[in-house]
Parts: structure tokens; C-alpha cells; sequence
């Protein structure tokens, strides 16, 4: 009689992936074996698994993932070459660099929940913006910003030159002149690492962020004459489509492809998924691929007609992932999140 071949565990393959790895990982294999904490690491597993086989990741941030300082792991991510494009709302894309600035003049609110109109007007007559449990100061951080990117703006529209949003704060961070007012330690802010490697960037719906608030005023004003100096909405779309079609064609067949970090919902995950269905049905590049692999990190229930709730399978039909992509949703907080599959892709 044929004797059984032994079956291993899932918790011995974890322990002997994180037996190589650091404290934290090892933690992570050891108590993260069901429910949310299970999908957590199998999702942060399949990253990994992605790069080693020679595929590239684009990470989105919605929320506010730059506020709640996601830098301080996001930062070595992208220095460490485990990221190779970011998708971002308006408001990550400037918190960054409000929270390099400013940190020290932020001020934390942990009781924000019993808050009362009353104490909320008292923090805006003090010019405290609050996110969740953080207060940015507008002085300190907003204006000292926008003072020294509508320098460019200005510049950029004398000289008849247009640029991306990302474009014109990697010209403001590369020429040194908030270097003086750094308040944090530059290896934790995820823009410099960013910029650092002249990442490309994808930055959405710029125009309700606080930036782009104060750049529209600027054009009501007169004093931008050319709108458009500032590009954004379609063009990014269109260099996202250049971007994911020059990338794919790097990967040889079988060996990587392009895969989909999401953290959140909103237009930061649903604008750049769409490039895929886009190049496939509107402009017939039937041979570029489909994304490699998906990850959502989402604290939104699936519901009837959310994006931000729609469980992977339902994108199938839509052309942007196939039956056979690694799908993963994590449900949970970001903030929580975010660092243990960084830490586990970074071996901590």
C-alpha cells in the first residue's frame, strides 16, 4: 500500500517565505493566516511573486495615504525599485510635500469622532484644515507651497510651456528651495524618492485638490493667462496609454507583465485601470496585455453599483483584468495595511 505524501501547511510554506526575511514578515507569517489578515498576506506574497518574475507594479493612492505619512514605508518601496508608476489624486500629490514642510506645525485631533460644529469652527478661525485625525496648517503648509510652485506656473505660462502637475513639483523639489524648511527626515517622503527616480506619475481630477483650487484662481484672475499651461485629464490618459504600451513591450512574453496596486477606490484606481479596455477597444492594440495582477485594499462594502465595492471578478467583463489574473481584495484600513505588504515585499 502506497504510503500518503504529507501535506504542508500553508502556515510552514509561509514560515519557511518569511524564515529570510525580517522581524516583521516573520510576525506577519506567523499570526496572519485567515479572514482579512490571510488575504493581506497572500496579496503581499503575489507582489512579490510579480516582481520576481520580472513584472512591473503601479501603485494608486486615494484617501489620504500622504497625510497619514504612508511615505515612511511607500518612499524605500520605490528607492528599493518595487515600484515603477503611481496613480494619485491631486491632494496625496501635495500632502507630501505639506507634511515635509509643515510637520511639526500639525497638530493631532485622536478624539476627532466627538468633535462638535462648534470645535470644527474653531479649528477652520485658526486656519487648521482637518483630515480625519490631523489638523494641516495653511500657513505653514499650503501657502508656503503654493507660493513657491506658482513661481513655475507663472513661469512656465510666460514662456507659452505647459507641464503635468507631478511635473511642476519635481521642479519645485529640484531646485532646492523648500530644502531650508524640511521638517521631517527627506528619506520618509514618498514625492522625493519619487522624484529622485523621475517616477512616472498620473495625477487625475488635479483640480479639486487644494492646489488646483489655487491655480484656478489664478486663471479667473488673469494672472495665468493659458489654462492649459498646467496639463492635465486627457492628456494624462493619453500618456498613461503610452507609458502601459511602451512598458508592456519591454516584458517579453512569459517573462512579467504590468501589475495593480490599489490602494483605496475612487478616480485614483478607476482612471488608470480603464487604460487597458481603452487600448484594446478603441484603438484595436489587441496584443498588449492585460494587467498582471490586482490588489485592492478598500474599506468600502461590496455593494450594488460602487467601484470602490465591486469585487475583482466584476472588472473581467469590462476587459480590464482576465479570469486567470491574481486577484486579491483586502478589506480593511490602508493605513494598517500599506506597511505589512510593503514591509513583507521589502523583506523587514
Amino acid at each position: 500500500m502506497k504510503a500518503k505524501k504529507a501535506r504542508i501547511l500553508p502556515e510552514a510554506v509561509n514560515a519557511a517565505l518569511a524564515a529570510r526575511k525580517g522581524p516583521v514578515s516573520r510576525f506577519i507569517a506567523q499570526h496572519y493566516r485567515h479572514f482579512n489578515a490571510a488575504a493581506l498576506l497572500d496579496a503581499a506574497k503575489a507582489y512579490e511573486a510579480h516582481l520576481k518574475a520580472g513584472g512591473k507594479m503601479l501603485v494608486t493612492l486615494a484617501g489620504a495615504m500622504s497625510t497619514a505619512e504612508l511615505g515612511i514605508s511607500l518612499a524605500e518601496m520605490i528607492r528599493r525599485g518595487k515600484v515603477h508608476g503611481i496613480v494619485c489624486t491631486g491632494a496625496n500629490l501635495e500632502e507630501d510635500i505639506f507634511n515635509l514642510v509643515a510637520h511639526d506645525y500639525y497638530e493631532r485631533v485622536p478624539h476627532y469622532r466627538h468633535l462638535t460644529a462648534k470645535d470644527e469652527q474653531a479649528l477652520l478661525n485658526r486656519h487648521m484644515n482637518r483630515v480625519t485625525d490631523t489638523c494641516i496648517p495653511e500657513m505653514e503648509a499650503m501657502r508656503r507651497i503654493e507660493s513657491a510652485v506658482a513661481e513655475e506656473w507663472v513661469r512656465a505660462d510666460r514662456a507659452g510651456e505647459s507641464y503635468f502637475p507631478h511635473e511642476f513639483m519635481y521642479k519645485v523639489l529640484r531646485s532646492g528651495k523648500l530644502r531650508k524648511s524640511y521638517q521631517i527626515n527627506p528619506k520618509n517622503s514618498w514625492m522625493l524618492a519619487a522624484c529622485e527616480k523621475n517616477l512616472p506619475m498620473f495625477v487625475p481630477g488635479w483640480e479639486d485638490a487644494t492646489l488646483g483650487n489655487m491655480y484656478a484662481g489664478r486663471v479667473i484672475t488673469g494672472e495665468i493667462k493659458r489654462a492649459h499651461t498646467v496639463r492635465t485629464g486627457i492628456e494624462y490618459m493619453v500618456r498613461l496609454a503610452d507609458w502601459y504600451t511602451r512598458t508592456a513591450k519591454t516584458l517579453r512574453t512569459g517573462e512579467g507583465s504590468i501589475g495593480f496596486f490599489q490602494i483605496g477606490g475612487g478616480i485614483a484606481g478607476d482612471f488608470p485601470i480603464c487604460v487597458v479596455p481603452m487600448l484594446h477597444q478603441d484603438l484595436g492594440r489587441t496584443g498588449v496585455p492585460l494587467w498582471g495582477y490586482f490588489a485592492q485594499i478598500s474599506d468600502s462594502t461590496t455593494s450594488y453599483g460602487s467601484y470602490s465595492g465591486a469585487v475583482p471578478n466584476e472588472k473581467i467583463t469590462w476587459g480590464k483584468l482576465g479570469a486567470r489574473t491574481p486577484k486579491f481584495i483586502v478589506e480593511s484600513d490602508a493605513t494598517i495595511v500599506a506597511p505589512l505588504v510593503f514591509a513583507w515585499v521589502l523583506g523587514q
